[in-house]
């Protein structure tokens, strides 16, 4: 083979590899500082990683938000059942390439198991629905 093509196949193979690497170490950090919103019960920063529109289900009774009326309603979560903990228990990709994780968030008097799906959009990861279900 040709040098010159070996070399061009070479570099964009690590073009690649880093750009996945870039990629993924995005996505980890959304999905640990969403942790850490949801653990102090922080709506104000847990809305820096919603997309602009958000479905949230709690307990079954869903609607779609724009980022800053989720803000509120998140707010008003986090008032109703203040936290007391969260932690993920999974977390996985659909085949479309799709993000989600299950987790348990712990207040007072019980938990919620937490479901959120989040998309890439453009460069960067958002949360796209929340889905809270008393246990």
């Amino acid at each position: 083979m040709n040098v010159k093509i070996i070399r061009t196949f070479a570099i964009t193979l690590v073009c690649w590899l880093m750009l996945g690497s870039v990629l993924s170490n995005a996505q980890n950090e959304v999905i640990n500082n969403v942790r850490d919103a949801l653990k102090t019960g922080s709506s104000r920063e847990l809305s820096k990683y919603l997309n602009n529109t958000v479905e949230i289900s709690v307990n079954g009774e869903k609607a779609s938000y724009s980022r800053n009326q989720a803000e509120f309603v998140l707010k008003d979560f986090f008032n109703k059942y203040p936290p007391q903990g969260f932690r993920y228990v999974h977390q996985g990709s659909s085949k479309e390439g799709l993000k989600y994780t299950v987790g348990t968030y712990t207040y007072d008097r019980g938990e919620f198991r937490v479901f959120m799906l989040i998309k890439q959009i453009g460069g960067a990861y958002l949360v796209d629905k929340i889905d809270f279900n008393e246990e």
